[in-house]
């Protein structure tokens, strides 16, 4: 926008959403306290919306852009953050059920392995930036 890429100023909000959800979710286990549960939930809701907008500037500067595309990290950075939005997505309805079986021990497994994927991804998207110059005026 304006010569500023969108992708990068949104994806910051997804990744604090879902690494806030893990810490909600095994703060959860640790105290049986139900509010923890609900705080998992609006962070993964939170996330999903977000992680929505910033999929959405991603594709699009990944079709608009034959220099995204031509990097060697953009495609496996792209995979990787759709399947991190279904895994949250399944992760937003094993959330909605109550209480201890909203997080234990599949909503607890689900966020772990986002935000495992998530840090591969980051990873991946920081070499995007940081050594293939993609987002970067010459």
């Amino acid at each position: 926008m304006f010569g500023h890429p969108l992708h990068p100023m949104l994806v910051p909000f997804p990744i604090v959403c879902f690494i806030g959800a893990l810490i909600t979710d095994l703060a959860y286990l640790g105290s049986a306290n139900v509010q923890w549960s609900n705080f998992s939930i609006w962070l993964i809701t939170a996330g999903l919306v977000m992680g929505g907008l910033a999929a959405l500037t991603g594709i699009i500067d990944y079709a608009g852009d034959r220099r995204v595309r031509a990097a060697r990290p953009a495609t496996p950075h792209m995979i990787i953050n759709l399947s991190v939005f279904v895994i949250e997505i399944v992760n937003a309805f094993v959330h909605s059920r109550d209480g201890w079986t909203s997080v234990v021990p599949t909503g607890l497994t689900l966020s772990v392995i986002s935000v495992l994927l998530l840090g591969i991804s980051a990873w991946l998207g920081g070499s995007l930036v940081y050594k293939h110059r993609v987002g970067v005026r010459s």
